[in-house]
Formats: structure tokens, C-alpha cells, sequence
């Protein structure tokens, strides 16, 4: 359960004075040690370690989503080795914001270590959720709700959270205290002067920070490409305003869930040209009820209604607000457009609005729904043709400002591609911040501050752990190859039962092949392939026939220079002998 008073031993209760002091002085020998453990070298799976005094806070825990070729991977979390060996020094958990890539590996983390998770409320109410997923009250974590401009001090760390602007409400970034300076983290932020909900990025406090001194500047790098400022949230609404009020039919909006911003204004929008609100999807439902109870989503009640109520409506009269924005294939937008939806089904008259950005691995499942939902004869805009989404991320000015603001003496560009935390290091450089002080590290490194400066110093185990249903870390390289080989070049099991008393085959060989040949010719290759085990057979030596795995391996690596050879394919090969 969400706690804010009273706060556990050493943090401040929220409606404490806030505490703008430095932490207490430790020793002068002391250094800072930042250690990212995911979101460097890749958009997503965000997650730092800073370590000072022999205790360690962590900021973000985030998943990163897998592309085609993990077949069968739901998620991808950070490799927890190096804080499994250190978890009697830690001491708590900070989040950013409540985006997947910066909470949803969470209920993981969680798994392993039982420290305090300290984030805002919508952050922390977003988590709650997912936790009571699987977790009982009695077995929630301590959740501890931070307020912008309060400094929270655990061990040698003084975390003070500041306000910043993103695609998601209630962000923050961290000024992190300890005897070594202090270090900001930026967290992901745009520079958004308009915001929605008029709370504003904490500029104020950002040049104040700067005038006290900082030692080292972490920063969203993800649009470090995109040149000029970013555009504001207010924007989309001018383009959704035009596209709900000439939509003929219904109206479908794709969005992310979590986008709370951009739920409250096509909601204001539709309810402005006389629609009804029906949102759909689990996570969208979650996160439009979390977001109502913490006063950041502002709909009337009796605008909304259930989605198998939207049939009793005229077309023109709803909006619809859903999940599949990525086109996930289990998706409400996709069940929709190929017309598995238990209520709606995509058809002439409707209007599908795409209002997201395109995660890089994702482009051909959303050209494949655009597609179906064209088939089905539906309008639909998305971001390549229509001004209906714009990105929560620093452009390169937005950047710009930060260090200026700031005016840090070290430079550690995060959050994003190698790419990305290049263009990001380039732009450091432009505004005068000497290429020894920027640090272009990767996952794993130790970057460490003391009073000589900030160096690498060393590496810590750092990847990626795969989940696969509920197996966690348990799928490795050699599982995924034999999915892949199993997706291209199919498999063929053979069945061979032999005498105890002679060794001779008495049954079989029986070959069964899947995903090899057509159908059509299922039988002829399966014949070719009994006369090549009869060969195998035949042509193996005495004390290769009387050890089973010996003569497994055998006919195994015979049937695969077979298939090579023959074919020009690799299928996987299972040989079972039996003994009777």
C-alpha cells in the first residue's frame, strides 16, 4: 500500500519542510561510483546504480520488448547479478515515471530484494496496480510517495525529485546527493512550456541546482537526433479536434495507456462534439481508473461507458479509446480489425486514429493493421500522414537548455541507442563541455567520481534476462536458436525400437516431419528419410549400436548432412530409440 505518512526511518514525511541541505559530509575519501545496468545501447530496460559510502540506491527498473527474433519472449529485464551479490547494501528503489521501460521490470526486481520503491503518485499508483496482479495485501512492498522539491535522504544519498515534463503525468527527475557532489537524473523529459495539466518542468529549480554545482549530468538522449525544440502536447489536440469533429462514424483512437495526457484531451475533444467515452483494453481501463482516483484524468463520469455498451449508441455519438497502437497481435485494436472483438468490429463509416510513435522493431506489425483495418474500409490516420502525436522526449535544443541550465562538469548521455548517446555526446560538445568530461559509457561500466575527476574504473556483469511465461533467466541462447531453427527449417523426429537381445531394429524406423516439406509431399520425405536411417543403421559399428546416445548422435549428424546436402536445410532432428 502506498504510504506517505508516517515515512519509514530517515525520509521525510511528505508534509515535511523540504530539506534543500546537503546530506551529511562522509568521508573525504570518498567516491560516487554510477553504474547503468540497462538503457544504454537500447531504447528501453532503464535501469542505474549509484553507489557511495557501501550503499547503493537504484533509479528505474524498466523492461525492454523483444523483436521477431526472440520467438516466444514476452519481455526483457536487466540482469540483476551484480545487485544479487550486493543486496545487503541496498537501500532503496527511485522511479522516474511511470512508463513500461522505467517500472516494468518491478515485480521482478521485487522478487529478489525487499527494499522501499519511492516514485509520485501516479508513478506509484500505476505500479500498485500491476503489483496486486500477483501480490497479496499482506505482501506489497513499501511504497513510498516522493513530492517535487523534497529531499529525501537515505544513508549517504539526498534524493530530491524535481518536475519535469513528459508524455506521461506526475515525472520527475532526480538531484542525487552525496560527499562526492551532486549528480542529476534527468530521467525521461521533454521541454514542454504548455503543458495539459499546467504543471509545469521545474525550470526554476534546475538553474538553482546549476548555480549550486553539478557534478555530473545523466540525460535522456532517445531524440538526440531531431534537431529544433519539442513540440507541445497541446498541439495534438488542435489535429485530434479536427479529425473527431469531421468523422463521419465512430471513432477509434490507438494510443498508449499510460499517455494519460493524451487520454484527457480526445477525451475532452469527443465530449466536445457530443460523444461518449468507452476505453478498452486492460491496461487503458487500469490506468483511466488509477489516473481518475489521483486527479490526473479529468473526464465526467457520465460521459463514459462500458464497451459493450457502444453497439447501443449511433455510430456518431462515441469515441472509443484502445490499446494496439503497436499492433500487438492481442491487442484490442487488432481483435477489432480482424474481427475477433466480443463488441466492435472495424468497418466503413469508422475512423481509427494511430496517435503514437512507432517502437523501433514494431514497423511491420503496424503497417500489417493498418492494412487489415484499410481492408475493412476504415479511415485511418497515423503519424507518417497526420500531425496526431508528438514525442515526450528532449530534442536536441530541449537538451541544449538542460545543460545550460545545469552547467554540469561531467557529461553522461543515457536512454537510448549508441546512436542516440553519440548525437547526445556531440551536442555536450557544442556547448563547451570538454570531451575528457563527457563519458559516452555503456552498460555495465563503473563510472567513478572522486576529487580527481570521473573515469571508467572497471565493469560489473550487465545483460539481459529473458522472460518466457513464467520462466525468468531460464531461456538462453541455445533455447532461441532451436526456436529459430524450428520457425525456418522445421524438425523431424525418428523412432527406432531395438532388440535387447540382439540390438537389431524390431520397430520403425517410424519418421514424423513437421514444417519440412508440403504436405502433399510429407509421405515421399518421409520415406527418403527411413531409407537414410536404415543406411545410418546399417553402416554403424558394433559398439556404436550398443550405446544408445552414441548411436543417437550417429544417425542425428547423418540425417543432417543429408538434409543439407539434399535440401539445402537445416531442420531440427530428434532420434528416439527404444529398447524392447
Amino acid at each position: 500500500m502506498t504510504e506517505t505518512d508516517p515515512a519509514p526511518t530517515g525520509l521525510p514525511s511528505p508534509d515535511t519542510t523540504p530539506s534543500l541541505s546537503s546530506p551529511e559530509t562522509f568521508s573525504s575519501g570518498s567516491s560516487l561510483k554510477i553504474i547503468p545496468l540497462g538503457g544504454l545501447g537500447e531504447v528501453g530496460m532503464n535501469m542505474t546504480v549509484y553507489e557511495t559510502e557501501g550503499r547503493i540506491i537504484v533509479v528505474d527498473c524498466g523492461v525492454l520488448f523483444p523483436e521477431d527474433d526472440l520467438l516466444g519472449i514476452d519481455l526483457i529485464i536487466p540482469d540483476f547479478s551484480y545487485l544479487m551479490e550486493n543486496r545487503d547494501r541496498i537501500l532503496g528503489l527511485f522511479l522516474t515515471h511511470g512508463h513500461e521501460d522505467h517500472i516494468g521490470a518491478v515485480p521482478y526486481f521485487l522478487r529478489e530484494f525487499d527494499v522501499p520503491v519511492l516514485g509520485t503518485p501516479l508513478t506509484l499508483g500505476l505500479l500498485e496496480s500491476k503489483l496486486r496482479q500477483t501480490r497479496k495485501p499482506e505482501e506489497m512492498p513499501k511504497l513510498i510517495t516522493l513530492t517535487p522539491r523534497q529531499e529525501y535522504l537515505m544513508g549517504p544519498f539526498g534524493v530530491e525529485p524535481i518536475r519535469i515534463t513528459h508524455s506521461i503525468a506526475d515525472g520527475v527527475a532526480f538531484a542525487i546527493r552525496t560527499s562526492s557532489g551532486t549528480v542529476l537524473h534527468t530521467g525521461d523529459f521533454k521541454i514542454d512550456l504548455t503543458p495539459i495539466d499546467d504543471l509545469h518542468i521545474d525550470i526554476h529549480r534546475f538553474c538553482t541546482l546549476g548555480e549550486e554545482g553539478i557534478v555530473a549530468l545523466l540525460s535522456d538522449s532517445t531524440n538526440s537526433e531531431k534537431e529544433g525544440l519539442s513540440l507541445s502536447e497541446k498541439l495534438v489536440g488542435e489535429n485530434l479536434d479536427r479529425f473527431i469533429r469531421d468523422a463521419p462514424g465512430r471513432v477509434i483512437v490507438s494510443t498508449f495507456s499510460s499517455n494519460i495526457h493524451r487520454l484527457q484531451q480526445v477525451a475532452d475533444v469527443a465530449i466536445r462534439h457530443g460523444r461518449s467515452i468507452a476505453f478498452n483494453g486492460r491496461s487503458m481501463e487500469t490506468n483511466y481508473r488509477v489516473a481518475s482516483e489521483l486527479g490526473h484524468l479529468h473526464i465526467p463520469a457520465d460521459k463514459v461507458i462500458k464497451i459493450d455498451a457502444v453497439s447501443s449508441l449511433p455510430p456518431e455519438k462515441v469515441a472509443i479509446l484502445t490499446t494496439g497502437s503497436q499492433g500487438e497481435p492481442m491487442s484490442g485494436l487488432f481483435r477489432m480489425a480482424v474481427s475477433d472483438h466480443k463488441h466492435i468490429s472495424i468497418g466503413p463509416g469508422d475512423t481509427v486514429l494511430l496517435s503514437s510513435r512507432v517502437i523501433p522493431g514494431n514497423e511491420r506489425a503496424i503497417d500489417r493493421i493498418i492494412n487489415l483495418l484499410l481492408r475493412k474500409g476504415a479511415m485511418v490516420h497515423f503519424r507518417a500522414i497526420s500531425d496526431i502525436h508528438v514525442s515526450g522526449h528532449a530534442s536536441a535544443e530541449d537538451q541544449k537548455l538542460m545543460i545550460r541550465m545545469l552547467r554540469p562538469r561531467h557529461f553522461v548521455p543515457i536512454h537510448g541507442e549508441f546512436r542516440h548517446l553519440s548525437a547526445h555526446a556531440r551536442t555536450a560538445r557544442k556547448m563547451g563541455i570538454p570531451p575528457e568530461r563527457i563519458h559516452q559509457i555503456e552498460n555495465g561500466d563503473v563510472l567513478e567520481i572522486d576529487r580527481e575527476g570521473a573515469h571508467v574504473s572497471g565493469r560489473v556483469a550487465a545483460g539481459r534476462t529473458l522472460i518466457d511465461g513464467k520462466n525468468v533467466g531460464e531461456i538462453g541462447e541455445g533455447v532461441i536458436r532451436d526456436r529459430k531453427r524450428l520457425a525456418s527449417d522445421g524438425m523431424v523426429t525418428v523412432i527406432l525400437g531395438l532388440s535387447r537381445q540382439n540390438g537389431e531394429i524390431v520397430v520403425g524406423p517410424e519418421v514424423f516431419s513437421r514444417g519440412v516439406a508440403p504436405q502433399e509431399r510429407s509421405a515421399e520425405l518421409d520415406g527418403l528419410v527411413r531409407a537414410q536411417v536404415q543406411l545410418a543403421f546399417d553402416a554403424a559399428e558394433p559398439e556404436i549400436r550398443s550405446e544408445i546416445p552414441a548411436l543417437k548422435t550417429r544417425i542425428h549428424n547423418h540425417l543432417r548432412k543429408f538434409f543439407k546436402k539434399q535440401f539445402h536445410r537445416d531442420p531440427m532432428i530428434l532420434p528416439v530409440i527404444l529398447e524392447s
